[in-house]
């Protein structure tokens, strides 16, 4: 039996995880086994997942198989980028310098700030009260 071609990346941003598979096809789309329109319900989350696909303009030639898990839609969108640039770097390594340009091999460190003793949150405070 023939071995299936695929080149894999993981992405992560907030609490969210993707594991992605890139297969030489037609453009395919899969996110958790749903087509990626409606996974993905806004313009902007389906522009930020794809941002790797069409910079380098290899959205035709590949169809994406992606698991994602935790965190939000939007978290997970971030997620998909990261791990279709690290797929996409794989699959060809010269591909790296057009993707690192944009800022897609870096992951985003961003994260949820701790809740502070003595205040509401992390950053607001409890209501003061001067009489």
């Amino acid at each position: 039996m023939a071995e299936l071609l695929q080149y894999y990346g993981t992405g992560r941003r907030k609490s969210s995880v993707a594991r992605v598979f890139l297969r030489p096809g037609g453009g395919d789309f899969q996110v958790n086994g749903r087509p990626f329109d409606q996974y993905f319900v806004t313009a902007a989350q389906r522009n930020l997942a794809k941002q790797p696909l069409l910079s380098t303009e290899t959205g035709a030639s590949f169809n994406v198989v992606a698991n994602v898990s935790g965190g939000g839609v939007n978290g997970q969108a971030g997620a998909l980028k990261l791990g279709i640039a690290r797929a996409l770097i794989e699959f060809n390594n010269e591909l790296r310098k057009k993707l690192k340009a944009e800022g897609m091999v870096t992951r985003d460190s961003r994260g949820k700030e701790r809740k502070k003793y003595g205040q509401k949150g992390a950053r607001k405070r409890f209501q003061y009260s001067k009489r």
